[in-house]
């Protein structure tokens, strides 16, 4: 209303001086550019399957912990992930804002809660295909996948990338490879100087049913072994393991093949069960293993995710450096 009364102030002032034209308004400085809209994406998932985006997406819900830690290491905080808490007991490389609504577990995911965030893309690890088709009826799916013990560290690199792309932040992805890359040759340098290249490493985790306690372990192609080799250590571990995860399953009567003196055992416990110094205590087998002997047990610290991106990755890295050149 002021502004209207001005003008009609201005248009009888005018007048009064033998003119009726109105006053041109002032204009705006121009910049000389105008503001771009976001470009689409095209990206190629795990499947090998296009996922094409309008513009790179910014709601993201992720259902795996791996995933979910790349996301937030980008700076693109999730609008939902499965298992919120569990995620913040495993992984501590890279924290949830409180705004991250849970959408239900890794293993079952509630489509509904996934649904009701609107989200403009989802990024999971399964191949569960009943699953993707569920959710591409409203929703882009990027799958990732997860782990290749072909070569795990540049399917971290390709999932990380690919991630990156589908939320425009290649620069962050590049920026965090680089400085991965520059702590692994600093910390293989830090070794050798410590003259424990080629050292020998076992790294496990465990559970226990009943009075039966299974072993976990990380062999060679394994994410967290990939990691440790790079440093110039010896995976000691050459067990059977599977194709994709490099993950082996024995016991404590297995874990008797490891004679060699040298060995330093590590074990992952971050939920509180501690098989290895609770439920081993007292067993004269593990009692008698050399690293057991020789106090070379160590339990890594709380929130290192051994299947995680970059962040998780210099975790392991940097303890493996504090435990051989301590």
């Amino acid at each position: 209303m002021r502004s209207a009364l001005t003008a009609i102030a201005a248009i009888v002032a005018l007048a009064a001086c033998g003119t009726t034209e109105a006053p041109v308004p002032e204009q705006a400085p121009s910049s000389g550019t105008a503001s771009a809209a976001p470009a689409a994406v095209t990206v190629t998932d795990g499947r090998g399957k296009e996922i094409k985006l309008d513009a790179p997406a910014t709601r993201v819900v992720s259902l795996e912990w791996g995933e979910t830690e790349m996301l937030v290491s980008l700076g693109v905080m999730p609008v939902g992930a499965a298992d919120v808490k569990g995620y913040a007991t495993w992984v501590t490389a890279a924290g949830l804002d409180s705004s991250v609504k849970d959408v239900g577990t890794r293993q079952e995911p509630s489509v509904d809660s996934i649904s009701a965030l609107q989200p403009d893309l989802v990024v999971m690890e399964s191949d569960d295909e009943e699953l993707a088709a569920q959710l591409e009826k409203f929703v882009p799916v990027l799958v990732a996948k997860g782990s290749d013990a072909t070569d795990n560290l540049k399917r971290m690199r390709d999932d990380l990338t690919m991630i990156a792309t589908a939320v425009g932040k290649t620069d962050a992805a590049a920026k965090l490879m680089s400085d991965f890359d520059a702590a692994m040759t600093a910390g293989k340098e830090k070794i050798a100087a410590a003259g424990a290249a080629g050292k020998p490493f076992v790294m496990a985790d465990g559970w226990k049913q009943g009075s039966t306690i299974s072993v976990r372990t990380f062999g060679e192609g394994s994410l967290v072994s990939e990691v440790a080799t790079r440093l110039g250590l010896k995976n000691a571990w050459t067990g059977k393991v599977d194709d994709q995860w490099g993950l082996g399953t024995t016991d404590v009567e297995g874990l008797s093949v490891l004679k060699d003196p040298d060995i330093r055992f590590f074990y992952n416990a971050s939920d509180g069960v501690d098989v290895f110094a609770d439920g081993l205590a007292g067993n004269a087998i593990w009692k008698s293993l050399p690293f057991v002997k020789n106090q070379q047990v160590t339990k890594i610290p709380n929130g290192i995710w051994t299947f995680g991106g970059p962040l998780s990755c210099r975790q392991f890295a940097d303890m493996m450096v504090k435990a051989f050149t301590g």
